[in-house]
Order: C-alpha cells, then structure tokens, then sequence
C-alpha cells in the first residue's frame, strides 16, 4: 500500500514539472513572491495531537484530554476558545507566546505553565521562533463530547 503511495507522490510531482515546464514563459514560476503576496505573509498553524482521552469516573459529564500541540517555526494559532474547558498547558520545548483576554501578553518557555479558565478566549498562542518549533502538553478537563478548540470566525 505505501509502495503506491509512494508511486502516486512521484507521479504527482511529475505532472507539476511537467505543466509548469510547458506552461508559456509568463505564467512559469519565476521563484519570486508576487509584488502584493510579499506585503502578506501567512503564518503557518498549530496542530493538536490527542494523546490520552478518558471520562472521569468521580465527576459525571466531565472528560479529561491530554494532547500535544506542535507549532512549526513562526506558526500561530487563530484566537480561539476552549469552550466550558479547564486548560493546563506546559511548554515542552521552545517559547511560546501567549495572551488571554483582558490579560497582558505573556512568553512562556520551555518548563514553564498557565492555566486557562473555563470559558477564556484565548486571542493569541504563538511560537515566537523564526527557525525552532515549539510544543506544548495541554490538558483539558471537558464536558463530555464538547469539540477542545473552537476557532473565531472570520469578520
């Protein structure tokens, strides 16, 4: 199954090659970021991993959550909520930047922690290193099939 996973991969970056091989001098790439995607640079996500999930047997309707969230070089996390959740986060590695609303910014780094309060809307999680990653352990104490992480709409 991977041997045709792997076949598929190549076949894929073929095909790239070769349309932009035979696309007209003008629509090639020309290794240059266009004039207006310079101004806007997109920074990449965080991503959260469950690693232990499990009702707790004393409080009825409660989950507890275990979960590592890696963020890449530069990445941030879009401001988002936990819902009715208690976090617990502990820097794994690298240093994270971190704000609350109605609290300061706040850089935490590696084997230093913070909770979260049930309901706080987190409005900025980022990995403030241009070349390292960073990784938390968070842990949630939820309500029973309430989703971890709801990220803010767009305006």
């Amino acid at each position: 199954m991977s041997g045709v996973r792997f076949a598929g991969g190549f076949l894929a970056v073929g095909m790239v090659a070769a349309a932009t091989a035979c696309a007209p001098a003008a629509e090639r790439p020309t290794g240059k970021a266009p004039a207006a995607a310079a101004t806007v640079s997109k920074q990449p996500p965080e991503t959260l991993s469950p690693l232990f999930q499990e009702a707790l047997p004393n409080v009825k309707g409660k989950t507890f959550t275990s979960a590592i969230v890696d963020f890449p070089p530069n990445a941030r996390a879009v401001p988002h909520r936990h819902g009715s959740a208690f976090v617990y986060a502990y820097v794994l590695e690298g240093t994270v930047r971190s704000q609350l609303a109605g609290e300061p910014v706040r850089t935490y780094h590696q084997g230093e922690n913070w909770v979260e309060p049930p309901g706080a809307h987190h409005l900025l999680t980022e990995n403030i290193s241009r070349t390292k990653p960073a990784k938390l352990l968070v842990v949630f104490i939820a309500n029973t099939g309430d989703k971890l992480k709801v990220d803010d709409l767009p305006e």
